[in-house]
C-alpha cells in the first residue's frame, strides 16, 4: 500500500525509484499505480517527474 499524503508519497516513490526501478513506467506497472493519477497528485505539491534523474523534483 502506498501513502496517500502527497508529501509522504513523494518520499516513498523517490525511494522506490532510486532503489528498485529504472523508470516511472516500471514502478507504476509493478505496483499497479495509475501513472497519471500519481503525477497529478504530486503536481499538487509542485513535484514533477524528471526522467533524467529518475525521481520527482
Amino acid at each position: 500500500m502506498i501513502p496517500n499524503d502527497p508529501v509522504m508519497l513523494v518520499s516513498y516513490v523517490n525511494m522506490k525509484l532510486r532503489d528498485f526501478y529504472e523508470d516511472l513506467d516500471r514502478l507504476c506497472e509493478d505496483l499497479d499505480i495509475d501513472k497519471y493519477e500519481l503525477e497529478e497528485k504530486l503536481k499538487s505539491i509542485e513535484y514533477y517527474y524528471s526522467k533524467e534523474r529518475n525521481q520527482f523534483v
